[in-house]
């Protein structure tokens, strides 16, 4: 499979998809972010978000930011 940079604009429909993506400008820990689709909690509506999943710990919740929505080196993984 070959490695495409995408834009956040571009990698943003794929993750409403349910595919995983990464910067390859992380030069952390950083696996793969992910978006968690609307659900519930205790009963009540839980807006989807983003989760960040790293070598070194579970899953944590992620927000972007600005560097990471202007950066264009995006990519899907598996």
């Amino acid at each position: 499979m070959e490695e495409i940079n995408m834009t956040f604009e571009a990698i943003l429909p794929e993750l409403k998809a349910g595919k995983k993506a990464v910067r390859t400008g992380w030069e952390g820990t950083e696996l793969f972010v992910i978006l968690q689709a609307k659900t519930t909690f205790e009963g009540d509506p839980l807006n989807p978000y983003f989760l960040i999943k790293t070598a070194d710990e579970a899953y944590s919740m992620w927000s972007p930011t600005d560097c990471d929505i202007l950066a264009t080196d995006w990519q899907l993984v598996d």
